[in-house]
């Protein structure tokens, strides 16, 4: 049987497991070798913890370095750019939760949609409408988009200089909206600190300042203009312009166009296209002469009822599979003729979507 004890015939004495075999030593050895070995397992101790510590603060950093770099870009929006989204307003045994106006708002490209001179206009109307009643029902992360967008609406407006008065328009109702509703912020009606909506405030008033100074440019191109066409041809060109104001700001530029500008057949049809005949027939005005007032009645009716909006393109719904998507793009229909199962949605039935 083997003696497993510490052998009293050779007192001090010991075996040692070392690198290269067991070793017998004694006990003198087997002190310094326990503190060499300690003063080791303490070096490493040590320098494991250094590179802990080092570990630790090479994690902080990349973190802040990843924060600083999404606080630096925010104006690259990191969200979802797909072309269509499922509208549920329940769940269901394949899908759980609901989608929001905040996830729709975050998840369709409308980035892409503001560069796009047939959708420019659309978005335009979804943010002004979203500024009046629905900014508060998004989430911080569709609100800070919200505000990326509007910046680049803005660049747009500037480089092109177009589309200046309804960006204009846009700004001072969403610049009221803040007012009102930082007013209410212990109340939890926006998210986030009170000091980044007032940041934000200080931005749109800088934008408005400058669209007010935007000089517009004049063509370097010597060919022919608008004025150099016959009366005839002017008039007709005039007839396709939806807005009353357009006509307006067109009869300023000359006395010839003023006088076209105020051709009584012209606002006619513009009060006939916007306003139904029930409409027309409350609000008649009679010049001295016993003639009707078009031009006045146009502009009396857009303070009474909303004038009627027609998009180049606008957001398609299909009743089918209930999926939201751009007019030119495909989605994934089971419906046996799909064409029929869709229709355009306007901007404001783009927000009714999502009222639950």
């Amino acid at each position: 049987m083997p003696f497993f004890g510490q052998d009293w015939r050779s007192p001090g004495q010991s075996w040692v497991k070392t690198e290269d075999g067991w070793k017998k030593t004694t006990k003198d050895e087997n002190e310094t070798n326990n503190s060499v070995s300690e003063r080791k397992s303490y070096c490493k101790e040590e320098h494991d913890k250094e590179n802990l510590i080092l570990g630790i603060n090479y994690d902080v950093a990349a973190k802040k370095r990843k924060k600083d770099f999404l606080n630096n870009n925010t104006k690259i929006p990191y969200f979802h750019k797909d072309k269509w989204i499922y509208v549920h307003k329940g769940s269901t045994k394949e899908r759980h939760g609901y989608c929001t106006l905040g996830e729709a708002f975050n998840r369709l490209d409308f980035c892409s949609a503001i560069k796009d001179t047939r959708r420019f206009n659309y978005v335009v109307r979804l943010l002004e409408l979203i500024a009046k009643s629905q900014l508060p029902s998004l989430s911080g992360v569709a609100q800070k988009n919200y505000m990326n967008i509007l910046e680049r609406v803005v660049q747009k407006v500037l480089e092109d200089q177009q589309n200046v008065r309804p960006i204009k328009e846009l700004l001072q109702t969403l610049y009221a909206s803040l007012c009102s509703l930082v007013q209410d912020m212990g109340k939890s009606v926006l998210v986030g600190n009170i000091n980044i909506w007032v940041h934000r405030m200080e931005n749109i008033l800088q934008w408005q300042q400058q669209l007010d100074n935007i000089q517009i440019n004049r063509p370097t191109n010597t060919g022919m203009t608008f004025l150099d066409l016959p009366a005839s041809l002017q008039l007709n060109i005039m007839h396709r312009l939806s807005d009353g104001r357009d006509l307006v700001s067109l009869g300023q530029v000359c006395p010839d166009l003023t006088v076209l500008s105020e051709d009584r057949l012209l606002w006619k049809k513009l009060c006939q296209y916007h306003f139904t005949d029930r409409q027309i027939r409350k609000r008649l005005m009679m010049s001295e002469k016993g003639h009707l007032e078009w031009k006045k009645m146009y502009f009396k009716l857009c303070r009474c009822y909303p004038h009627k909006e027609q998009y180049s393109d606008t957001l398609q719904f299909c009743t089918h599979c209930h999926i939201l998507f751009w007019k030119d793009t495909d989605h994934p229909c089971t419906a046996n003729n799909p064409e029929s199962c869709c229709k355009a949605v306007s901007p404001q039935g783009f927000i009714n979507l999502f009222k639950f």
